[in-house]
């Protein structure tokens, strides 16, 4: 029986589907620590209270590769990937699969915007099936 798994994934979070169990990954990455839904403060220094950018730009993608990396052993057993979601998190995953030497899988990637948990099982099981069906 193949594998087939679903992934809706932003920098923020994955949402990996596998048949009818979902699994949410947070990657814990913030472009912008020390401020508040990326709000500049008004108190006075604020840019001595904000790590410099290079530092900020580090710790962003030290927290991205882990997330990437958690995300990868958490799919790593399918033979059929949908990758799909708005930004640039989705070709950045890919990128790292190919480094993992998929080794037969096939990848497919999409743009979609932000969706809810039911819309991405549901893109999930359409694709599959189309899959399943010869139309893809």
């Amino acid at each position: 029986m193949k594998k087939h798994i679903g992934l809706w994934i932003d920098h923020r979070k994955a949402e990996i589907v596998d048949g009818d169990e979902v699994q949410i990954v947070l990657s814990g990455a913030d472009k912008q620590p020390g401020r508040v839904e990326g709000v500049k403060s008004t108190a006075a220094y604020e840019a001595l209270q904000a790590p410099a950018d290079d530092v900020r730009d580090r710790k962003f993608e030290k927290h991205l590769n882990q997330f990437y990396d958690e995300v990868v052993a958490l799919v790593h057993g399918a033979e059929s990937l949908l990758v799909f979601g708005p930004g640039e998190a989705k070709g950045e995953f890919r990128k790292r699969l190919e480094k993992e030497k998929p080794g037969g899988r096939t990848v497919v990637v999409e743009t979609a915007d932000k969706m809810t948990q039911p819309q991405i099982v549901a893109k999930v099981r359409e694709h599959f099936k189309r899959l399943a069906h010869g139309a893809v």
